[in-house]
Order: C-alpha cells, then structure tokens, then sequence
C-alpha cells in the first residue's frame, strides 16, 4: 500500500514537474513572438530602405554609390511601394563608414528639375535637394558625413550634412517642363555624381544602372527575409542611442550586432508567428480612420486623406520627440510609403480609396467605377492608380498600373465631360481604355498634381467609388 501511494505520488510530481517545465518552455517562445512582433514594427522604415540596397544588387548587378535611373516611368513589373506610373525616377544607396561622400546634384535647367530627399538609414530626411532644397535649384556637392567621422572637412564648396547612420538613401523625381520627355530625365540622371571625399581629385565614374526593363522589385517582403533585413541593419549602422533598449530585444531572436545571425528553429518560427502578428497590427493602422488616414470629407464620402504623427511634417519627419520614438505613427507610415521629404510641401495631394460607397473594401473579383468630373481642380494633372493590399505596390502583372488626364485624348468621356474610371479583373466591353485591372484586394490614390489651391476640397469632392458588377 505505502509503495502504490509513493508510486501515485512519484507519477504526480513528475506530471507537475513537466507541466511546469512545458510552461516555462511555452513562455520562452512566447516571449520571443511577443518580441519579434514589436521587432517588426520598429524595424519598418529601416526594412523598407535595406530592400532598396537588396533589389539593386540582386535585379540590376549593382551596389552602393551606384545610380539607379529609368527612361520611362514605373510598370508592374516594378516592386516599389505606392510609386506613381508618370515619373522616370533615379534613385540609390550610399555608404559612409568609409568616409565622407560627395553627391553631385545638377543644376535646373529649362527642360528638367529634379525634388527628392537624402535619408538615413531609418527613412528619417537628412536634406532635399532641388529647387525646393537646399541648393535651390542651383545644383550642388552634398557632402554625406557620419556623425562619428573624425577627419577634417573643407570649409567651403560644399552642402554639408551629419548623418547617425552609415547608410544613406536617396530617391529624386524629375520634373519636366518646355515638352522635355522620360528620355531627358534619363539624361539629367547621369548628371548626379557619386564619390568618395578622398578621391575629389580624380573621383571614380560612378556606375549608372537603367531599371526601366527589369523586374525590379524592392518591396518588403513579411516572411524570415524580413528580419535578415533588420539583421542587416544593425550590422551595418552603429547603434543609436535611442536604439539601444531594442538591441536587448533582439537577442532572444539571435540579432546581435557584430555576431552571425544564425536563428533556431523555434526562434525562426516565433519569427514567423510574431511576423504575421504585427504585419495585421500595420495593416489595421494603415486601414482604420483617425490612424494613417482621416476622412477627407467626413459623413459625406469615403475618401481618406494622409494623416501624420501630429507635429511631424513640421519637424521634417524625424517620428521622435524629447520624450520618446513614434514607433506606431512611423511603422504605420512606412508600411505603405518610402521618401517622406524633410519639407513637406503642396505640391502634390492624395486622396486614398479603400472601400466602395456601401462603405465595403475594394476586392480583386467584383467590377467598380469612379466618376472623375471635367473640372477636376489641378493646374497639372490628375492621376488614380492601383495598388495591391497585401503588399502596397502595383499589381504584379497588370498590362496597365494606372490612368491619368495625360492620356484624356484616349479615354472614352461622359457628356458632360468626366470619365469613368473602371476596376475590377476584366474590363467592361467597349471601355477597354477607361480600365485599370486588379484581379486581388487593392486600393487607389488618387492624386492631384498641382492642386488649384491650398483649399480645394472645400468647393469640391470626388464622387465614392461605385461597385458596378
């Protein structure tokens, strides 16, 4: 008898004993979820630039200090998150940890103009350049330089600008005037100069790579990739002061800095589990009014325009403040959108279209139309484009992105002049040039280039988008 009872209570404490060590195992990697979520969602202006660097060396052959460049604008065989199809951008990434770097920015001139931003490596604006930048217009020698850098500096000829990171990244939009084409843009591309401070006498050629024909595609992708993005960030920055809570989060996931990132198993699979946690977290901020978007004529329609961080275009963008890093309002942000300027100006509005007039998200399988009216308020012109709710860019795919008035001679017009913009997998018989395919879920924005005035939408709206089939 006291043999049974000491066998029962044997078998007790070791059912206790492995259910308290099958606890303190589950804890484990539900701590290392919970930490790769919120890994992801302060890691996502750094990914979305890291993916720059990637795809240039992966799709084009190329790497740092190289000058990517198109001779026509974007089409889906292009990965970039919310780009426009009307603009031949040149875009790229530098590196400083060697030195100082001189950017060469050109001058205007009568046929091209370029507005675009350097960035660190966390997206956050170091300068613009252009006529709405620092060299107004002028043309410039940026000169790049690490806050850690130690050697001396010339003192005049130069933009200087102090970096906190190691990686910077650029992105400039042409503007064209006088009839200039997409061609000219291309040239003024190769205008830009890119070379070490060191080499000023006799500066390396810098490496021009033309994206316009291949399979570019930078976007983030939410699977292990993205924290081997993160992984790159951390080893090839320093470690902001303002960072440095995090570096502890990231070693229970195995990113360490100055160490090989060579993830478990289990820590791979919270990876995944964490992942998909705060990409839905980034998603919800991206969808729900009053977060990324607020209602652009509230009660009256279902337009949504862009809503920062309160503060943060007068800042220029850097989603800190003295108190704390605005981790949700800047992952909430870069979750869709790369290149915020340093100054953000008027010159561009958006408009954002996720639900239809029943108040329903846009889906790829129904049909869906939007009435553009003739007296849309632009001095240049407008444009709607298609973008893929799962990963922010265009439509892998599509034969067309997008439509805009540029091409008014070739849409089909209603009679008292607006056009009918249609959505949906396969177009309407006989409105074949009125249609933009989608075919999954999507989104539009809807963009004003040149608005008539700072208050447009006071004496004008665009009509909901209308599901049709």
């Amino acid at each position: 008898m006291k043999k049974n009872i000491l066998l029962l209570f044997t078998s007790w404490f070791m059912i206790i004993a492995n259910c308290i060590h099958a606890q303190e195992k589950d804890i484990e990697y539900q701590i290392m979820v919970q930490r790769a979520s919120q890994a992801a969602i302060w890691a996502m202006p750094a990914v979305g630039l890291v993916d720059f660097k990637k795809a240039t060396r992966r799709d084009l052959g190329g790497d740092l200090n190289d000058v990517v460049y198109l001779t026509k604008p974007f089409d889906s065989k292009h990965g970039f998150l919310t780009a426009n199809d009307v603009t031949a951008y040149g875009w790229g990434n530098i590196a400083l940890e060697n030195g100082p770097m001189v950017v060469e920015v050109p001058a205007a001139s009568d046929k091209v103009s370029y507005f675009g931003s350097f960035l660190n490596a966390w997206q956050v604006p170091i300068e613009d350049i252009g006529p709405a930048g620092a060299d107004k217009g002028e043309g410039g020698k940026y000169l790049l330089v690490a806050n850690d850098y130690k050697g001396t500096l010339p003192q005049d000829g130069y933009i200087i600008r102090y970096v906190d990171t190691y990686r910077v990244g650029f992105s400039f939009r042409p503007r064209l005037y006088n009839g200039a084409t997409d061609k000219d843009a291309a040239e003024y591309a190769h205008q830009v100069k890119i070379y070490s401070l060191s080499e000023e006498s006799n500066p390396k050629e810098t490496n021009y790579l033309d994206a316009t024909n291949v399979s570019y595609n930078c976007l983030p992708v939410y699977d292990f990739t993205f924290f081997q993005d993160i992984n790159d960030v951390i080893q090839n920055n320093p470690v902001r002061p303002q960072d440095k809570a995090m570096m502890g989060i990231l070693k229970s996931i195995g990113i360490e800095k100055g160490k090989e990132f060579n993830p478990s198993d289990k820590q791979k699979k919270a990876m995944e589990e964490g992942l998909a946690l705060a990409y839905d977290y980034m998603q919800s901020l991206f969808t729900t009014p009053g977060k990324v978007i607020v209602e652009q004529w509230p009660g009256e329609s279902n337009w949504y325009r862009w809503n920062f961080t309160s503060g943060q275009p007068q800042l220029g963008f850097p989603y800190e403040t003295e108190n704390e890093v605005l981790i949700d309002g800047r992952a909430g942000a870069y979750f869709y959108i790369t290149y915020l300027p340093k100054y953000l100006g008027g010159g561009t509005y958006y408009l954002t279209g996720l639900r239809d007039k029943a108040g329903m998200f846009l889906n790829g399988e129904d049909t869906y139309k939007l009435r553009v009216p003739k007296d849309t308020p632009v001095k240049d012109f407008w444009s709607v484009i298609v973008y893929s709710m799962k990963t922010k860019g265009f439509i892998q795919g599509a034969e067309k992105v997008g439509l805009s008035s540029r091409q008014i001679d070739e849409l089909k017009k209603n009679k008292d002049g607006s056009v009918d913009i249609y959505f949906g997998p396969k177009p309407p018989k006989g409105l074949e040039s009125n249609w933009i395919p989608t075919g999954e879920d999507f989104f539009l924005l809807f963009r004003l280039y040149g608005p008539s005035s700072k208050d447009f939408y006071k004496s004008w709206s665009l009509d909901d988008i209308e599901k049709v089939k």
